[in-house]
């Protein structure tokens, strides 16, 4: 398929962030897009905004008769309405992995993946190659601040900077120029068996570099530095001292972490200092891998940290809302509870977001309200969650948020979790739905709190109806 050569395209589940994307790519192309979805959200409007016109539900929608293409999400299933009148009409059919496969041959494709930190990693190394003056084609399964259309930028280089999805092995479907794997844990239950599974994917999408090409692995995590094998030795970073680039001498202060950056190799050559606005210590680690990445394509130090000095993070990764307001729980201004929206829904992910927050605002009383997102993934890593849930002070826990098509019947309730979290010393609370949990967090909060709103379900909104005056 010709992707020059495309007039009209129809895509469905355009209220995702992947498939966002793709529509936004095409439309600066000059493509004529259109999309559908099963209801409106905050994303739909935003492409409506751009011209582009969606239909919600899909059965009202209608493919438009002239299309040359249908582009739909993976989570959305064969049976359809836009797919089966797409088929009817013989109109040909693409999964946005597929589409971003056939993009990314025809690119130079940087492509980040990783079970966690790859959007944000992505980000960084889009806006890296940015200021390198290289002109890329960023697309990253988040909304960047610094970008103006937030989760996609169109350059005029043959260079893609591509966040590299592991779920239903999408990422697959890429040709990297440059592979960089920021760690690799047990996750998507509903399509990978286990671990191994997971690892054997990885080990495949290394495959797809070239013997030109540039592989770049975490030497800290485990799986990525004994298990993958390598035809060519990798690029490796992290705080372990055997590794390429290694981060040393971390410093948190005054809502900054700053490290320095020594490149192991001859002498051992410190290469300067970064700063980062952003928490944690697995953001120094995405930090790093970024760097590693702009150091093997040419990047000039100086400009990578200055790239990432300024770097203010992604939409729902440790993001800033606002504060509770004084009508929600009067306090004196320094003392108004901070809110903070995260799109984690991982153990690892709770244990480094709580980690970051204590780094970030010392002292402080951490409340969180967590929606498990998946039964499958719930009930798989169970333990691992009923641990992770004593770091908070305090944790409300909501209903699972199970999604459509990829669930095979509730296994676990966030009740039983909740119990399993405070056998484990959590002070841990059921909140039921949403807006339940939502209330039940109002009713615990105090004076000084960091109030952390975390999962991949609809739970955001609660940390923007929190911060609303």
């Amino acid at each position: 398929m010709e992707l020059g050569s495309l007039k009209r395209v129809h895509c469905v589940g355009i209220g995702g962030i992947g498939m966002s994307a793709i529509a936004k790519y095409l439309k600066v192309k000059g493509v004529t897009v259109t999309g559908s979805d099963s209801a409106h959200s905050e994303i739909t409007h935003e492409l409506i905004a751009l011209g582009i016109p969606v239909a919600v539900p899909y059965a009202q929608s209608g493919v438009p008769r002239m299309a040359d293409l249908l582009i739909y999400s993976e989570a959305v299933p064969t049976e359809n309405p836009d797919r089966e009148a797409a088929k009817s009409r013989d109109v040909p059919e693409r999964s946005g992995g597929e589409f971003l496969g056939i993009l990314s041959a025809g690119m130079k494709t940087v492509a980040i993946a990783g079970t966690n930190g790859k959007s944000t990693t992505t980000a960084m190394v889009g806006l890296i190659l940015e200021a390198a003056g290289v002109d890329p084609t960023i697309i990253v399964g988040s909304k960047v601040p610094s970008l103006p259309m937030g989760n996609v930028r169109v350059g005029a280089s043959e260079w893609l900077v591509l966040e590299a999805d592991e779920y239903r092995a999408k990422f697959l479907q890429y040709a990297p120029y440059l592979a960089a794997i920021t760690n690799i844990e047990a996750d998507h239950f509903d399509f990978y068996s286990g671990i191994d599974e997971i690892t054997k994917a990885f080990q495949q999408f290394i495959e797809h570099v070239p013997e030109s090409g540039i592989v770049i692995l975490n030497a800290d995590d485990p799986i990525s530095r004994d298990d993958l094998q390598l035809t060519v030795p990798p690029v490796t970073y992290g705080f372990n001292g055997s590794a390429s680039l290694v981060a040393e001498d971390i410093v948190v202060q005054a809502g900054r972490q700053r490290f320095k950056v020594r490149h192991t190799e001859g002498h051992g050559k410190v290469l300067g200092e970064i700063t980062l606005r952003i928490p944690g210590c697995f953001n120094v680690m995405n930090a790093l891998c970024a760097t590693a990445v702009g150091l093997s394509l040419g990047v000039r130090f100086d400009v990578i940290a200055d790239t990432l000095g300024r770097f203010p993070g992604i939409w729902r990764r440790f993001e800033y809302v606002g504060k509770v307001p004084q009508r929600v729980l009067p306090a004196r201004e320094p003392d108004r509870p901070v809110v903070i929206s995260d799109y984690g829904h991982h153990p690892t992910a709770i244990t480094g977001t709580i980690a970051a927050a204590r780094e970030f605002y010392p002292g402080r009383r951490i409340v969180l309200l967590f929606q498990p997102h998946q039964h499958t993934r719930t009930a798989r890593l169970f333990d691992q969650f009923a641990a992770a849930l004593r770091h908070p002070d305090v944790a409300v826990i909501s209903d699972v948020y199970a999604v459509s098509g990829r669930e095979e019947g509730e296994t676990v309730s966030s009740a039983d979790l909740a119990a399993a979290a405070n056998r484990e010393g959590a002070q841990a609370l059921y909140g039921g739905d949403v807006d339940a949990s939502a209330q039940t967090l109002r009713s615990h909060l105090r004076p000084g709190d960091v109030v952390i709103v975390m999962g991949a379900g609809n739970v955001d909104r609660v940390a923007r109806e929190l911060v609303r005056t």
